[in-house]
């Protein structure tokens, strides 16, 4: 890993016997704490090597990790600890975003308080010291003067780097069943409750392994960077299992996009020479509003692939990709999948895919899918209208249950159209068999009589040469059934006025 910290004076490499040693070691500890197979664990942690050390040694002795991004409250904390019936959390004392400082331990005792409250005990939380109290340049001055104590509890806290003393880097593996469960990661539920998407060993990290490879083309020597937070799927499976599978070289990056400048990615894209960049169609369109200039100062020349996740992304902003950032020589890869495929199941092959802005294009290898229409039938033909989009047969990556639910599992997504697995996206495929993903089914609205999702109306919106985002609501309407209310972002300089207003109405 070449870690890049939220100050970019705040850089190390990590090489892979490094980690082994830092993985052994740690496993060890956990081991030395009780834990074992079958155990869940919770980490709830920045963007720090740590993080990874603390999930691969789970995987490494079959502790089933659970992920919680480090930005959400004690509440959702609380309540995936106690779904997961975890034996242990593992935080930091603080994260960093830019110039803000986050005291994550507070957010975490106050998640263990909850727990307590409501009958599930943790009685453990070991904690990575990540502030910078000694003034070891993590931090902005800013940011140190805000750092005093951390709150600690003498029964149940454990610092990380007392524990890793002494500890030793030599931990045979726990020899595992393909199907033995690897981590829960949580999802939204249409409920509000959320999802504990359940994945297994064997299956998981082939299908990671196997998408990384061959959606990015990567080869060995290349450095390769995804954006997203570990927290999320896309970390799990796009910078952890997937590149280390292939033994790629990655960028960690735990800063933002606009710290200290809107120039952030492309000055780290020049400074590792990244040739396989990956990242959020929000982050594009937040980068689109500010000056080029923020890119083209910047040597990009080391780019080849520039992937695409997270959402479908519009034409405007794959163009502005291409154009500026990829300087019209880079392909272009937008990956369609979700926390329960554990990998791309629609997403070109670059330099081989013909490109169009704004589609998925073809399905990966082993992938089968199919349009619906809304009384379950299969549309046929190559050029089909929009449906709901549905998976014939399963694939390695595919989630194998939700934790501690399976009755949901079976409702959630197989139920709707039995013997298929429902994506919740609605899609259309064009007269080329391109896939084009529409949004959320849930996001489609009934104007007048015509089905419209809410992609589609933001992708028009943000077509304007002034808006830089959009987001579309539907709200009941007496005459239409459904009106529209849109919230947009103008770009940097861009004064929001009637005119403006009126255009925007034209163009939705």
């Amino acid at each position: 890993f070449l870690r890049e910290g939220n100050d970019p004076a705040n850089c190390k490499t990590y090489t892979y016997k490094q980690l082994l040693d830092e993985v052994c070691k740690f496993s060890n500890v956990l081991k030395s704490k009780g834990l074992k197979k079958g155990d869940r664990v919770a980490l709830y942690m920045p963007m720090i090597i740590e993080l990874v050390v603390a999930m691969l040694a789970c995987a490494r002795i079959g502790i089933i990790h659970s992920i919680v991004f480090a930005g959400f409250s004690a509440d959702s904390l609380a309540e995936r600890l106690k779904d997961g019936d975890c034996s242990l959390l593992i935080t930091a004392d603080y994260s960093v975003r830019g110039d803000k400082s986050i005291d994550l331990k507070t957010v975490a005792d106050n998640a263990l308080k909850e727990c307590g409250e409501d009958g599930v005990d943790i009685k453990m939380c070991i904690v990575v010291k990540n502030s910078s109290a000694e003034g070891d340049g993590t931090h902005s001055p800013k940011q140190k003067k805000a750092k005093t104590s951390v709150s600690w509890n003498v029964d149940v806290d454990l610092w990380w780097h007392d524990l890793m003393t002494g500890a030793s880097n030599d931990c045979q593996c726990e020899w595992m069943d393909a199907e033995d469960p690897l981590f829960i990661l949580y999802t939204s539920g249409s409920t509000g409750k959320p999802k504990g998407v359940l994945h297994t060993t064997a299956g998981y990290m082939l299908y990671a392994a196997t998408t990384f490879k061959y959606s990015f083309d990567y080869h060995e020597g290349e450095v390769y960077w995804c954006t997203a937070d570990i927290g999320w799927i896309t970390g799990h499976s796009y910078i952890v299992y997937g590149p280390m599978a292939n033994a790629a070289t990655s960028v960690m990056f735990e800063g933002t996009p606009l710290y200290p400048d809107a120039g952030r990615m492309w000055a780290v894209v020049e400074k590792y020479k990244v040739s396989k960049f990956y990242t959020a169609p929000t982050a594009i369109r937040m980068l689109m509003k500010f000056s080029d200039d923020f890119v083209k100062k910047y040597d990009r020349s080391s780019l080849k692939v520039l992937g695409t996740v997270g959402e479908p992304i519009n034409p405007e902003a794959w163009l502005w990709y291409y154009k500026i950032v990829g300087e019209e020589r880079c392909s272009i890869v937008d990956t369609f999948w979700q926390t329960e495929t554990g990998g791309h199941v629609i997403g070109g092959m670059p330099g081989a895919t013909t490109m169009k802005p704004g589609s998925a294009s073809f399905p990966f290898f082993g992938a089968v899918p199919a349009i619906m229409d809304e009384d379950g039938k299969e549309k046929e033909g190559v050029e089909v209208d929009q449906g709901y989009l549905v998976f014939k047969q399963p694939w390695p990556g595919l989630m194998r249950t939700l934790y501690g639910n399976h009755s949901r599992y079976q409702a959630a997504y197989f139920e709707r159209f039995p013997g298929y697995y429902c994506a919740g996206d609605g899609a259309y495929r064009d007269k080329d068999g391109y896939y084009w993903i529409t949004g959320r089914i849930d996001d489609l609205m009934n104007v007048s009589g015509h089905l419209l999702s809410t992609a589609q109306v933001e992708s028009a919106i943000v077509e304007h040469s002034s808006i830089s985002e959009a987001a579309v609501v539907g709200y009941p309407h007496p005459v239409k059934g459904t009106g529209i209310y849109c919230f947009v972002t103008p770009k940097n300089g861009i004064r929001f006025c009637d005119a403006l207003v009126s255009e925007l109405k034209q163009k939705g």
